[in-house]
């Protein structure tokens, strides 16, 4: 089942570090483990990490007896030859019932193949264990490599290959293996690797994720149900996004998450740039980085970027320079030149740290799912960054009713004292932004929008001091619903620029539970995936048994927020002309219904302006009234009409104390449609 490539390093081999187990212990739980320890069931293990490559200087170790768990972590400082103490500065499981906070390790024996383990407390709590070393490695991982057929798989290259490398790099041939070898794994390869045909990808002939998914249950030879250390990598053309993906962690299909990677021979890791001396060796060398860097997914390991995301494990933060497989080449100051001229092909510390000694369920394939408890906490914004990124939400308090949709607010302040030239759509962009939201108690979840919009860049400029703006509907994307239960959440965004990235402050919100049985009811209809799309795009002709609970969720709470969305997303499609795909693909073109419309968006956005402000978010807001006055002056005839919803929209906003250069844009709105009714 299991096949080991026969090379090791020396350094490895040489060492002391890597996993450790129980010999003896001293009295702890009211028995002596030595005499003990089979009818108790206990298990000890030590992972010393002091020698060899990269190493921490760290120790951690797990105590298992029966039903009782507890994981602890030290840093380490040597004392003496052979001697080190350190801090127990992180734990997790039955702490209570782990007193301890300090240990001193002291290797014995001629062949130093004993480690006496003392740990220690302020209340001078003692206990001693003995550990008998087992392997020059953390944990055990076993890879398969399977590919499409035709499609030729980049397991390893030859480190000098192309000139741009540190001076320092090993000329050598580095496999992936060994890679992960070197971070502290003792990898072997699965015998089942198979190749699978292009046809289990569709007629489009794209990988998708579910396809990849099903693909992976079926030739995977080793798939599981249930967590292990085993991943399944396979190299394939394309993924159905297309050639701007170059490799892809696709596996959060059911319960077992972070199982398999892909990587895409056909993506833009196969184009090397134009002026490319050495166009061979740098293709083979983003196969082979890319590679790397999926299964470093699979570990659970964020990008460099990233990792102030998700639930934190240990104190550590972002590194957007770090030359790790974590990070984009392209993404550093000097681009991906200078980041190979000083790539070692490893991992960063901090990185190591969260592989050799986080907690195994935080780390082993299947189990924490994918950006939960990857071992990256939160910190604040970069040190004299460029820009400010805020999170907020226009209203008083922070607290949603139940079924309430929520819309936040982006805003991203120039902080340097000269104007910057930004994208104009980078705060609509899912490209270089990440957003999280992590209900109490449960996952991080990230939202993936319905749609990603390829746009031509539109640079303005943005002076000092100044910001721009926009709304995000965080409740739902194509993974579903996230904000849906009743409970507290964190909501946090991260932007990715070309030399920095900018991360928010967390958000935190409160859904309440609902007011009656009624709510609970219709809460079951409308958490699907058709209701999401129909407030995600501002209301669809097509979803018919959508728009009928949405028109239910009208009629029976009025009264309650939900309903100014629903109302919204009934009436905004019929303020224009809507096209369909009709039978043998013809369009066919809805006139607008702008009667029926007016009788719902009037009582909705402007006899409850304030309510509907409050809800919906200032700059959604202001553009649905000006949606619904344009559509009443130009395709209605009515500007005087329009002019009064103009006005009712600047009185609102005023009142709610919105900047006065968005007050006089909406004024100047007005007087236009005054204008336009006195021509007439």
């Amino acid at each position: 089942m299991n096949q080991h490539n026969s090379e090791r390093d020396a350094t490895i081999n040489n060492s002391i570090s890597g996993l450790w187990t129980l010999e003896s212990s001293t009295e702890h739980f009211g028995k002596d483990y030595n005499s003990s320890a089979s009818s108790l069931q206990i298990k000890e293990e030590l992972r010393l990490d002091i020698d060899g490559n990269y190493p921490q200087k760290a120790a951690s170790g797990t105590w298992r007896l029966n039903n009782f768990y507890v994981h602890w972590v030290a840093k380490l400082q040597e004392v003496e030859s052979n001697s080190w103490t350190g801090h127990i500065w992180y734990k997790d499981g039955d702490i209570s019932q782990f007193p301890y906070t300090s240990i001193t390790i002291k290797l014995e024996g001629i062949t130093q193949q004993t480690a006496k383990l003392m740990f220690t407390s302020g209340d001078s709590f003692t206990h001693t264990s003995y550990y008998k070393r087992q392997s020059p490695y953390f944990h055990p991982v076993e890879f398969e490599y399977d590919s499409e057929d035709g499609v030729m798989a980049v397991t390893s290259i030859q480190t000098h290959a192309h000139p741009n490398h540190p001076h320092s790099l090993p000329n050598e041939t580095l496999s992936i293996e060994t890679v992960y070898r070197r971070a502290g794994f003792d990898v072997g390869l699965s015998s089942g690797a198979s190749t699978i045909p292009i046809s289990e990808a569709g007629l489009d002939i794209r990988w998708s994720d579910a396809e990849m998914h099903d693909a992976m249950q079926q030739h995977w030879s080793e798939y599981s149900e249930s967590a292990r250390w085993a991943l399944w990598v396979f190299f394939a053309s394309l993924h159905e996004d297309g050639p701007s993906l170059g490799g892809i962690m696709f596996d959060s299909i059911g319960s077992q998450h972070r199982q398999g990677t892909a990587i895409f021979n056909r993506s833009f890791i196969t184009k090397a740039p134009e002026r490319e001396t050495h166009p061979e060796a740098w293709v083979q060398r983003m196969k082979f980085w890319t590679a790397c860097h999926e299964i470093g997914h699979g570990f659970n390991l964020a990008h460099s970027w990233q990792k102030a995301m998700g639930t934190p494990w240990m104190p550590l933060e972002n590194e957007p320079e770090a030359r790790s497989f974590m990070n984009y080449p392209y993404s550093v100051q000097g681009g991906e030149k200078t980041f190979f001229e000083n790539f070692e092909y490893r991992f960063s510390n901090d990185e190591l740290l969260f592989l050799r000694h986080a907690p195994e369920r935080f780390v082993k394939m299947g189990d924490a799912e994918w950006f939960d408890h990857h071992g990256f906490e939160q910190h604040n914004v970069l040190q004299n960054s460029s820009f400010k990124l805020d999170i907020r939400v226009n209203r008083e308090t922070t607290r949603y009713e139940f079924l309430e949709p929520v819309v936040i607010e982006l805003k991203m302040t120039n902080n340097t004292t000269e104007p910057h030239i930004i994208n104009k759509n980078l705060l609509s962009d899912f490209t270089n932004m990440t957003v999280i939201v992590k209900k109490h108690g449960k996952v991080a979840k990230q939202i993936l929008p319905y749609v990603r919009y390829i746009q031509q860049p539109e640079n303005i400029v943005i002076p000092s001091g100044q910001s721009i703006y926009q709304s995000l509907f965080v409740s739902v994307g194509k993974e579903g619903w996230i904000i849906a239960e009743p409970g507290d959440y964190l909501i946090q965004v991260a932007l990715h620029l070309k030399n920095e990235d900018i991360v928010s402050k967390e958000l935190r919100i409160r859904v309440e539970p609902p007011m009656d049985r009624v709510e609970d009811f219709l809460a079951q209809d409308l958490f699907s995936d058709e209701i999401g799309r129909i407030l995600y795009f501002d209301g669809s002709q097509y979803f018919k048994k959508g728009n009928d609970v949405l028109r239910t969720i009208t009629e029976q709470i009025p009264h309650r927020k939900v309903s100014i969305h629903a109302q919204v997303a009934l009436s905004l499609p019929m303020t224009k002309y809507y096209k369909k795909l009709g039978a043998r693909k013809t369009i066919q073109i809805s006139p607008p219904k702008l009667e029926e419309a007016k009788q719902i968006l009037f009582p909705s956005l402007v006899e409850q302006s304030y309510v509907a402000a409050n809800t919906l978010g200032h700059i959604d807001y202001k553009y649905y009234m000006e949606q619904f006055s344009n559509a009443i002056a130009f395709q209605y005839g009515q500007p005087t009409e329009a002019a009064v919803i103009q006005k009712k929209l600047y009185q609102t906003l005023t009142d709610r104390n919105v900047k006065a250069d968005v007050l006089q844009e909406i004024k100047e709105k007005e007087e236009k449609y005054a204008s336009m009714a006195n021509r007439h």
